[in-house]
């Protein structure tokens, strides 16, 4: 029998920190449930495992889904991947969810530092290589909320930090930056914020609605 060609997925890097991750990504969120029922850990560990064979490396995860057990169940699976050839996403901000609508978010400073600590943990892992903000919490200066991740790093368990802006904020930045040095709005669905991502490669202009 002919051995099965293996899909060779490009790499992408995003932003300026040479954080280089597979253009293909693994958003782990469906397996513990959202939208549906969650599988079954093993089924969870074996999809993962699946994915990474197949050329991605790149896994996003979230503190709220589960709450907290998608974080285990992507550790769990880490734990038969080599980890330096994995990139790692997680997030902040989402203290509470009731369904698909948002109760609490949270952005403070010493939030931000507990859940980075908690993700550590659950995730049995010694660092993060993309901690990003989940929702902007409007109540906390976004340079306070930043201040905590970028410029401290949180004594460098993350490699790199994304933030999700809203239109003024992508004002204000464009202010400062020239506005090619930035990715467009980013709209999901009525339902979900608008994204603005700095991308090292790929056309920042134009908003894309997908």
């Amino acid at each position: 029998m002919a051995e099965k060609q293996r899909i060779t997925v490009p790499r992408v890097k995003l932003g300026t920190q040479g954080f280089e991750v597979s253009k293909l990504g693994f958003g782990c969120m469906g397996l513990t449930g959202i939208y549906n029922d969650p599988v079954p850990e093993e089924v969870g560990i074996s999809i993962i495992k699946h994915a990474f064979d197949q050329g991605i490396t790149f896994f996003d995860t979230s503190d709220v889904y589960g709450p907290h057990t998608n974080e285990l169940l992507v550790g769990k699976a880490l734990k038969q991947l080599p980890r330096e050839k994995v990139q790692l996403a997680t997030k902040f901000g989402v203290v509470k969810i009731n369904g698909s609508q948002l109760q609490t978010i949270c952005g403070t400073p010493e939030y931000v530092r507990s859940c980075c600590e908690a993700s550590l943990k659950r995730l049995d892992v010694e660092y993060i290589d993309l901690y990003y903000q989940h929702r902007i919490d409007t109540t906390v200066p976004i340079e306070d909320t930043v201040r905590t991740t970028k410029i401290s790093n949180l004594d460098n368990n993350i490699g790199s930090l994304g933030v999700k802006l809203t239109d003024e904020e992508l004002e204000e930045i464009s202010a400062a930056i020239p506005i090619n040095e930035v990715a467009g709005g980013r709209l999901i669905n009525e339902s979900f914020i608008r994204a603005s991502w700095k991308f090292a490669n790929t056309p920042a202009k134009e908003s894309l609605t997908y």
